[in-house]
């Protein structure tokens, strides 16, 4: 493509937005919608919005919002105990009173003593490489080996899930007939887009309750497309994943597009290739093998367009490249040397994230989503045990297990069905030669099996505590009129929700397991929503578009969300706490909330729950919905310029840690 439409068909919204695209899974497999309306007793829907204004008439909504209130304070109150923020839209943040909520790395900090500061107006790609990257979305932090106090003295890893130019960059949009339009691309903005990629390992320390990054650490690491890694697992080396460049089939450059992630229990990150297809162009030599498999990731679509470039992302130079990616990939944050491994024995599929928890027996499962409207739940479960006290032993796990995908039954059941090569319909009739095959069309193994559809999957998270699975869905508009039903009456699901699943036995490894819907998100004033929290959930309580979740050590349930906004819900996303037990179970509380136009990702505790980091990905995108500034927003005219506030500063995606005043831990 020779020219910039690819921007401007997303210019004032995210790139790569799911919403935009059409589904791509055709199978006439059950949605989760469907089930749903079957699972929902007819008990279920007269404690919803719905049968409010139903049955009011009769008993009176005074009489009924007076009995939900004493059903939910009951014995047991919330877990959380902290005044919530007021929902809203303005170009700031905001945390709950009585925290602090202070900017700890933005995009462009130097990483190193000898890195360039940082220069909107002269931006490199070789400086960009020793900055702090772009719209960082998953964060996690692990204690430094030997510290005193492992909750104040730590490795944050950052994932930088992509750009957006039109917010980077002094001069590439300009007007015409009245409107934003962005300029022609360039080889430089792509190789300083390219380097802002990726993520970020930083050794940081918190001093006199202030965290600061360590300059001079030598874990501090930026990880680009230009980083060396390894394909391992059962598809390291195949033909599919062999290119001119690397006949071998086991090196590649670089990860992409990388959301959600999740932290290891032997010390090391894992982060998931979510979004890939968007940076594929060209088309592949006619007849070739992957035509099907690359349509059913929509490959190509090119909002980025690198094949113009970079020869390996143009398909018909490197038809198999886009085989490399959509993995979940490994890093280990205390060796800077090391090199990052893409585990293939996880599946390939545009990946939210993969956390993981150790089973009853030693074995390790994965959770994961494949964040695509009419996808799919995954879980991971490895071959061998992890060993607490031999590191360089669990090192590998990822790389031999079983990888299963979800079917979700309307009696409340749950089955987890193993993508194993040879068994049921994953054979040579149905075009798989090897367990590889399998992998890398992960997609259509799930098709065939039957997984459920699934309002695009995202974060899922298990709780050690409670033994119980979150998966957060964030919403599917494509859902049609006809699958609504009485019982759930949600078509355009527009505000998503949140499963829960309990496995047996408590079981992380079982196969067999049960459902329900812990909450219907949205605005539970507007009957048709349909939305189930809890009645004690105030104004400022609701929220909707779950996306990233996290369990505290105390094991509680918080969730950030991505899509909410003037023109969706009247408010920006931000980091709510959920009750998941008791009376005050569907109860939530708004905690923090982000400026304008941004997403809130990866929130993340220390072991002692007394810092909780999140990221705050593309402030001031957008702006034409927001009345108070009511146009698009790029460089030179923003809604925002968050965190910095200065003129000559753009907006800045960052990574906030919030803490209490005083010291102690977040939320009680």
């Amino acid at each position: 493509m020779g020219d910039d439409t690819q921007y401007e068909s997303t210019f004032g919204a995210s790139l790569l937005e799911h919403e935009d695209a059409a589904p791509q899974n055709l199978t006439d497999n059950p949605t989760m919608g469907e089930l749903i309306g079957q699972r929902f007793s007819r008990r279920g829907l007269l404690k919803g919005a719905l049968a409010v204004s139903a049955i009011s008439a009769t008993v009176g909504t005074a009489a009924l919002a007076t009995a939900e209130r004493a059903e939910a304070r009951g014995s047991e109150g919330s877990a959380f105990a902290f005044k919530e923020v007021a929902a809203g839209v303005d170009a700031d943040h905001h945390v709950a009173e009585g925290y602090d909520a202070d900017v700890l790395l933005r995009w462009g900090d130097p990483l190193f003593p000898d890195a360039p500061q940082f220069d909107p107006a002269k931006q490199t790609p070789e400086a960009q490489a020793r900055q702090f990257g772009y719209n960082n979305d998953f964060v996690g932090y692990l204690p430094l080996p030997g510290a005193a106090d492992p909750s104040a003295h730590g490795v944050l890893f950052v994932n930088h899930e992509y750009t957006n130019p039109h917010l980077m960059f002094p001069g590439v949009v300009e007007i015409k007939d009245g409107k934003p339009v962005m300029k022609n691309a360039t080889k430089e903005r792509y190789s300083i887009e390219a380097m802002a990629h990726g993520a970020t390992v930083a050794e940081i320390r918190r001093t006199d309750g202030k965290w600061a990054l360590v300059k001079d650490s030598k874990l501090n690491r930026r990880i680009t497309v230009a980083t060396e890694m390894q394909l391992s697992g059962p598809v390291a080396g195949t033909e599919r994943v062999r290119t001119k460049a690397d006949t071998s089939g086991r090196k590649v450059f670089g990860t992409l597009n990388n959301c959600a992630g999740a932290m290891t229990p032997w010390g090391t990150f894992v982060s998931g290739e979510e979004n890939f297809h968007g940076y594929f162009s060209g088309k592949l030599p006619e007849g070739h093998r992957e035509e099907a498999n690359y349509k059913r990731l929509a490959i190509p679509s090119s909002p980025y367009a690198w094949g113009r470039f970079e020869e390996r992302f143009d398909l018909a130079s490197e038809p198999n490249e886009a085989n490399r990616f959509g993995w979940i990939v490994e890093i280990d944050p205390f060796d800077p040397k090391s090199v990052p491994k893409k585990r293939t024995a996880l599946g390939r599929f545009k990946h939210e994230g993969a956390d993981n928890i150790v089973a009853k027996d030693g074995r390790v499962v994965a959770y994961l989503g494949d964040d695509e409207r009419f996808d799919y739940v995954y879980k991971f479960v490895t071959a061998g045990r992890f060993d607490p006290n031999d590191r360089a032993a669990n090192m590998d796990l990822l790389d031999s297990g079983t990888l299963h995908v979800a079917k979700f039954a309307a009696d409340g059941t749950l089955e987890w069905m193993p993508l194993v090569f040879g068994q049921g319909p994953l054979t040579a009739a149905n075009g798989f030669a090897s367990q590889a095959d399998v992998l890398i069309e992960t997609r259509r193994a799930g098709d065939l099996l039957g997984a459920t559809k699934m309002d695009r999957p995202e974060d899922i998270t298990p709780n050690g505590v409670n033994g119980r699975v979150y998966v957060m869905l964030t919403n599917n508009t494509s859902r049609k009129d006809e699958q609504v039903d009485a019982a759930n009456p949600r078509a355009k699901n527009a505000f998503g929700h949140i499963i829960e699943i309990i496995e047996d036995g408590g079981d992380f490894t079982a196969t067999k397991g049960r459902w329900e819907v812990l909450l219907k998100c949205g605005d539970p004033s507007v009957a048709a929503v349909g939305a189930s929290f809890s009645t004690e959930t105030s104004k400022n309580g609701w929220f909707g578009m779950p996306d990233n979740a996290v369990v505290d050590s105390a094991g509680r349930l918080w969730v950030a969300t991505d899509g909410n906004g003037p023109k969706e819900t009247g408010r920006t996303d931000g980091l709510w706490a959920v009750d998941t037990k008791g009376a005050a179970r569907r109860t939530s509380k708004l905690f923090y909330r982000v400026p304008h136009g941004a997403e809130l990702c990866g929130p993340c505790f220390t072991p002692d729950d007394t810092t909780a980091f999140v990221a705050v990905q593309h402030p001031g995108d957008d702006g034409p919905d927001w009345p108070e500034f009511g146009r698009r927003s790029y460089y030179e005219d923003l809604s925002t310029r968050w965190p910095d506030f200065k003129p000559d500063m753009p907006v800045r995606p960052s990574v906030v840690a919030i803490t209490r005043k005083g010291g102690g831990k977040i939320g009680v």
